[in-house]
């Protein structure tokens, strides 16, 4: 990993594009209650960025790569698991 900043940076592109495809799968939806599914993995998303982005900045850590190399992996899996629920609405 190259910096702390591009994680930062990472954490935020990819949530913020999981957020988008549910904004966009909403104006989609002509059910409102239907649109309103999206609005619960948007929470879950938001939720995710702050938990990552408070581990990013702890700053007592030993083993700095390895921690980092955490929350990227951390951030894969969670990502993953957002686009899942969205293919599934």
């Amino acid at each position: 990993m190259a910096s702390v900043k591009n994680l930062k940076k990472d954490i935020n592109y990819v949530l913020s594009d999981i957020i988008e495809e549910c904004y966009v799968w909403q104006i989609l939806q002509d059910d409102t209650k239907k649109a309103d599914k999206a609005e619960k993995i948007i929470d879950e998303a938001i939720t995710t960025f702050d938990v990552l982005i408070e581990k990013v900045n702890i700053k007592n850590i030993d083993n700095k790569k390895a921690h980092f190399k955490a929350i990227s992996a951390d951030l894969e899996k969670k990502a993953g698991a957002l686009l899942s629920k969205i293919e599934k609405l």
